[in-house]
């Protein structure tokens, strides 16, 4: 199955890649700065983050005494989530948003989780890199444990699509989903620590958050960024189990309802 897939892809590698290239030139058409505005969305939010969270508001890590230690925390789990819900939020409307190009076109429908994956990787190398020139100038560049940035992004782009292509079968049929899903992914936004520090919260309420799957995830992150520490690779057998089972869901209901979701848009 997979190297069908595989096959169906390289053969229109040429509609992929233009069709990221061509959406990425489409958002920034007409706009006066143009493509800039991916440079300066996330520097200013990355200004924001440092300057008032930090200096303004005086906020702490408890146990760090460093000023720019929670504006980094902030970033670290701030930018790496964008990435979760960009994927997340626009493969479950992918569908739906590209009706008339399934109707009209004939193509591996495959191409279209691919494009969307493509697309939101484009805009976090972007914000990434900036993030990571913010931690050169500031002298918190992390050391060689930056290299676990490479599995810790595939465990979370791999959970990001199977949950994504699961949701985008399911809304083609059940409208509601997408809705729900929005609403859901708030929740699960503060559900996770990404703007408080686990440390904080209560035993009892700790524990809860320690099955939220991307817990662990975001905690490698914040490690990484902030103190240049490798992940705790157990600690994210979890997440990495339920990753390549969402994939494996996703891709055979995919298989399954490829053929009925024409008929349904």
């Amino acid at each position: 199955m997979l190297l069908g897939l595989s096959r169906s892809l390289w053969g229109y590698r040429g509609f992929v890649l233009g069709s990221v290239k061509r959406e990425f030139q489409s958002r920034y058409r007409g706009s006066l700065f143009g493509a800039l505005w991916t440079v300066l969305n996330p520097l200013s939010m990355i200004v924001v983050y440092t300057v008032i969270f930090s200096q303004g508001m005086r906020a702490r890590l408890p146990g760090v005494d460093d000023g720019l230690a929670y504006s980094v925390y902030l970033c670290a789990g701030l930018l790496t989530w964008g990435l979760f819900a960009e994927i997340t939020s626009r493969s479950q409307s992918m569908f739906i948003e590209n009706a008339n190009l399934l109707k009209k076109i004939s193509f591996p429908r495959i191409c279209l989780p691919v494009i969307v994956l493509l697309n939101a990787g484009v805009n976090f190398a972007i914000i990434l890199a900036l993030f990571l020139g913010f931690l050169a100038l500031s002298g918190r560049l992390p050391g060689a444990a930056l290299l676990a940035l490479v599995p810790l992004l595939a465990i979370q782009v791999l959970f990001a699509a199977g949950l994504g292509m699961i949701l985008g079968v399911l809304n083609v049929f059940f409208r509601d989903v997408g809705q729900l899903f929005g609403i859901c992914l708030q929740f699960w936004f503060w559900l996770t620590p990404i703007v408080y520090p686990i440390g904080i919260l209560p035993e009892g309420i700790r524990s809860l958050i320690e099955l939220n799957p991307m817990t662990a995830l975001m905690r490698s992150y914040q490690q990484l960024f902030l103190h240049g520490q490798w992940p705790d690779w157990p600690s994210l057998l979890p997440i990495t189990l339920l990753a390549l089972l969402l994939c494996a869901l996703g891709l055979r209901l995919f298989r399954q309802r490829v053929g009925e979701m024409v008929d349904e848009l």
